[in-house]
């Protein structure tokens, strides 16, 4: 009986012993712990096979020292003090050629260059979708060249591979116009190392951008665990269909909100995202009372009266608009202010109806119709009382959000509706 059934090598084959130019032999670390494996179990062999009268407490002590061999093969040190050479060296164990960043699995297999792949820095995209990327030109044109010199040839724009290749070093807009179409249905892979949970690799739908860097959107960096400040990502394109499949349902980052660990959600706003909305939705929140005030006689902590054009909440007639666009417009053309309130035209909302509310104000013109005026919203009613007009109380920066959102949600809508 064999003092071991099986050691797998840290190859296909064990490492080959070489002699250095002085004739003097130079073996791998490895091969030296493999040699003292098979040496001590041809031993414990011999004790068991030849013979028959060897006690055994002796065949107890040499299996383990089979034993021992074979922690030291796979992990030297575990049993204390670590094996070493004639030059006080450390051996290196399998664990060693496996592990850590220069190991098998991250420098051989994880960190090795492939083909249709490309690198690059990434750069914030804030008005690209979630599932989308941008992808340089230069990059584009490198990973997707097969694909190209084959709509060229299809296309009878190009008669061989040759001519096709010089179009593309030439950049022609024909080569564009074929790199737009292809890059439409095919997927990328986005990958930033290390690659430690699934997340760490994801898909996207490449458009091209200008520069020479990856564009991202924000959402997605959490999962990547990266940021803009100098990180880089790799991008792969798959070949197969199968593997263009499994990108498209699995690995598309508009699928993967959620963290696979704990189920948190995991794309979400941070750091200067949350700057930007509390800037956005921050506004005026004095309400319809910062209207009624009248500064005159107002004085300060010294009783001195304050001037009109000095105090800060003089009264200023809140501007109406009918829609979303007339009030953005009049903040371009700087006649009101990101915070400024407003009044815009609303849709008629049946919580507003079926509100028991009662009014701050009351307002009736000369043609018998009146406004109610509430704390955030107001009324236009005729004179029979029916509902002409709702108008809420916002400012630029709640419209500009309100809409992000809008477009967001028509945008995923779209998206899913293609899919099924």
């Amino acid at each position: 009986m064999d003092g071991f059934m099986s050691l797998t090598s840290s190859s296909s084959r064990i490492e080959t012993d070489y002699s250095n130019r002085w004739g003097k032999l130079m073996s791998s670390d490895i091969n030296e712990l493999y040699r003292r494996v098979i040496y001590r179990n041809n031993t414990l062999i011999d004790l068991l096979t030849t013979s028959r009268s060897t006690p055994g407490e002796l065949v107890i002590c040499q299996e383990k020292l089979v034993q021992a061999a074979v922690d030291t093969l796979l992990d030297n040190g575990i049993r204390g003090q670590p094996m070493r050479d004639g030059h006080n060296k450390v051996y290196k164990s399998f664990s060693d050629i496996i592990e850590g960043k220069e190991g098998r699995f991250r420098e051989t297999l994880l960190g090795k260059r492939v083909d249709y792949s490309g690198r690059s820095v990434i750069i914030v995209g804030p008005s690209l979708s979630l599932h989308r990327c941008g992808l340089p030109g230069e990059i584009a044109i490198e990973l997707f060249q097969t694909f190209i010199i084959r709509g060229l040839i299809r296309k009878h724009f190009a008669s061989n591979i040759g001519i096709a290749k010089s179009k593309i070093r030439q950049k022609e807009p024909i080569v564009w116009e074929i790199l737009q179409e292809v890059m439409q249905g095919h997927p990328v892979l986005l990958n930033r190392a290390p690659t430690l949970h699934r997340l760490g690799i994801q898909a996207f739908q490449p458009i091209l951008v200008e520069g020479r860097a990856i564009c991202l959107h924000p959402l997605v960096c959490k999962g990547f665990n990266a940021d803009f400040d100098g990180d880089q990502m790799a991008v792969h394109v798959p070949l197969s269909l199968e593997a263009q499949a499994e990108a498209r349902l699995l690995m598309f980052s508009h699928t993967n909100l959620l963290s696979p660990a704990i189920a948190d959600p995991i794309s979400v706003p941070t750091q200067d995202m949350l700057i930007g909305l509390y800037i956005l939705t921050n506004g005026n929140r004095r309400g319809i009372s910062s209207n009624r005030y009248n500064p005159r006689n107002c004085r300060n902590w010294k009783n001195q009266i304050i001037p009109k054009k000095n105090y800060k909440y003089t009264k200023k007639k809140e501007p109406f608009f009918c829609n979303s666009y007339d009030a953005i417009g009049a903040y371009q053309q700087k006649r009101i202010t990101f915070d400024s309130p407003l009044w815009l035209r609303w849709r008629l909302d049946l919580r507003i109806l079926s509100s028991r509310e009662v009014p701050i104000e009351v307002h009736y013109e000369s043609l018998g119709t009146y406004h109610e005026i509430y704390g955030h919203y107001l009324v236009v009613r005729s004179t029979k009382k029916q509902i002409r007009s709702i108008y809420i109380r916002t400012n630029v920066g709640h419209i500009s959000f309100y809409r992000e959102i809008e477009e967001a949600v028509q945008g995923f809508c779209r998206a899913y509706s293609y899919d099924i």
